[in-house]
């Protein structure tokens, strides 16, 4: 996620890359061609000539000419680094999950308050196109009625710490964080989930099909690791509304509109005259943010605590073999 964050940010007008910070000494260097990642885009060599490169944390945060950080870090260690960081007087943008548990989630809005900086987590379906055209489609097409929400990739072969459970949570939790968010940012919190699934971490496998209860009905949100190899990424949604159905596919089907009519009507993804890319949108956003010292009410830190919190209750109900688990003590 750090060389997509690079490339991002290199369309974000009125931000400048600093600084780098690295354990390894090729990355330090910038040739991230070996970088992988789901999405699919090669790796690529970076000029870090003109950027101060850091191999020590505490001399990053020590640096006056630093104003945010951006944290593409394992996940087990967004809280500690983002603490750290917003106690230094940073601004932090942290990637998804926002942590491995919503009380670490919590901490962390703790440490952003008392230090008086933004804090942002990377949650960036709030600003892919696909989805923001969703979002803005709804209000016109009357009451939801239900809607499901797909993503799934093969287990990865790089990142070892992505394999280990304590460090990333697991492949279901690392995906469809995604998507619960998304059912956050439209729908609210559900009543009550429930799920089931299959998690073998020595095969790769880690797929769960959960359950969102609302007053409205049900939403659906299936996916995770399928068997390492050639499976491809994809991700999906579905939303039923009194007014038509809206469905999306990354494979080929763009968000599209379908009602009583004979006409499917396409969304609009263009910003202006080019359809904007999510990552410099979500930069951009934070960015703005930390110039006007506005909190992101776009993306704010509370609901990426709750999608942590939700994406844990999940799990615990694939352990009960689908029984429903009330939502009442989200935070």
């Amino acid at each position: 996620m750090g060389g997509v964050h690079l490339r991002a940010l290199r369309e974000v007008a009125g931000a400048t890359l600093a600084a780098v910070f690295s354990n390894d000494e090729r990355q330090l260097s910038g040739d991230l061609t070996a970088t992988q990642g789901n999405l699919g885009q090669p790796g690529e060599r970076v000029d870090f000539s003109a950027v101060k490169q850091y191999r020590d944390l505490a001399a990053v945060l020590g640096d006056s000419g630093i104003d945010a950080v951006d944290l593409c870090l394992p996940t087990f260690l967004h809280e500690d680094v983002a603490v750290e960081a917003l106690r230094a007087g940073k601004h932090v943008l942290v990637e998804k999950p926002m942590a491995l548990e919503g009380a670490g989630a919590r901490r962390m809005i703790a440490a952003a308050e008392r230090a008086g900086r933004i804090l942002m987590s990377a949650q960036v379906l709030r600003f892919f196109p696909e989805y923001v055209a969703l979002r803005n489609a709804l209000p016109g097409l009357g009451a939801v009625r239900g809607a499901f929400f797909r993503r799934r990739c093969a287990a990865p072969a790089w990142g070892g710490w992505l394999k280990d459970p304590e460090k990333s949570g697991g492949g279901a939790f690392d995906l469809l964080i995604h998507d619960v968010d998304m059912c956050l940012h439209l729908f609210g919190r559900p009543e009550a989930v429930s799920a089931v699934g299959h998690c073998d971490a020595a095969a790769g496998l880690d797929m769960l099909h959960g359950q969102l209860f609302y007053p409205f009905g049900t939403v659906g949100v299936s996916g995770g690791w399928q068997h390492e190899g050639a499976f491809p990424f994809g991700m999906e949604y579905s939303v039923t509304l009194d007014g038509g159905t809206i469905e999306y596919n990354s494979a080929g089907r763009p968000p599209t509109l379908y009602t009583q009519t004979e006409q499917a009507l396409p969304l609009e993804l263009r910003d202006g005259h080019t359809v904007r890319d999510g990552y410099a949108a979500e930069m951009e956003y934070f960015v703005e943010c930390c110039r006007s010292g506005r909190q992101p009410e776009r993306c704010p830190p509370r609901e990426s605590a709750v999608a942590v919190e939700l994406m844990r209750t999940l799990l615990a109900a694939r352990e009960r073999d689908g029984r429903k688990i009330l939502c009442s003590n989200l935070e």
